[in-house]
């Protein structure tokens, strides 16, 4: 598949499920999500003040709890190219009072932003969805500030075998299943999403990517036995490479 196919076929699916995707999460997850997005975000220690890129931010949700940690001398902007999530995601911040905030269109492997202006590009879901995800994390590694810091929540590969068994059984036969019925979708977009997971790379095979792209001090937390990681890196004073 070609990139610009994948890109046009992938939002055209989250395009269909944009107003039954929080939902979904909830039910798919059994409201663990919740617990992931708060613990990503607790591990970027984020401080008053700073500049905070939600990017793939869908509905915003790793955007408002940003707000809350950054304050009203603080920048969130939630960025993702599928404007239906993001236009759900804007109507959630627009009652932030907390911080100033933003939503921006934009494609993660070509952000509308200036070099080294962010002090925290957080990812959510996001990196297994993009076409070119070298090239994702190389504009992530541009637009940070030396030090910055990059967390990323992403779907993974569970530790246990037993874990890794029931966790193929619940995504091939009950995920799609779940997931269709609720949305009325008839895109595929939750067969796409179980396939998607086992695509990417495992937590190492990511950590060595983000290594690639330049950071400095990554590593990997799982969470619920590896089903996600939080992954996270530092920028150094050097270019990537």
């Amino acid at each position: 598949m070609q990139k610009t196919d994948k890109e046009k076929i992938v939002q055209g699916m989250f395009s269909s499920i944009a107003r039954y995707y929080d939902l979904n999460n909830t039910l798919l997850s059994f409201g663990l999500h919740y617990h992931w997005k708060k613990k990503m975000v607790a591990l970027a220690a984020l401080r008053p003040g700073e500049t905070v890129v939600d990017v793939g931010a869908g509905t915003a949700d790793l955007a408002l709890l940003s707000a809350e940690a950054v304050g009203e001398n603080g920048f969130v902007i939630a960025s993702d190219l599928n404007w239906p999530m993001l236009k759900i995601g804007q109507q959630k911040l627009s009652g932030i009072t907390l911080a100033k905030t933003d939503c921006l269109l934009a494609n993660a492997e070509s952000l509308p932003l200036q070099n080294q202006s962010v002090d925290v590009v957080l990812t959510g879901f996001c990196m297994r969805n993009v076409a070119d995800l070298p090239c994702a994390l190389s504009e992530i590694f541009r637009v940070l500030k030396p030090s910055g810091r990059f967390i990323c929540l992403e779907f993974s590969t569970p530790s246990y075998k037993l874990l890794r068994r029931l966790y193929d059984f619940y995504s091939y036969q009950f995920l799609p299943a779940i997931g269709t019925a609720v949305s009325k979708d008839r895109t595929g977009v939750y067969q796409y999403l179980t396939d998607s997971i086992r695509a990417f790379p495992n937590q190492e095979a990511f950590a060595e990517k983000i290594k690639k792209a330049g950071f400095g001090n990554v590593s990997y937390q799982n969470l619920t036995g590896g089903i996600v990681a939080i992954h996270t890196g530092v920028k150094g004073n050097r270019p990537a490479t």
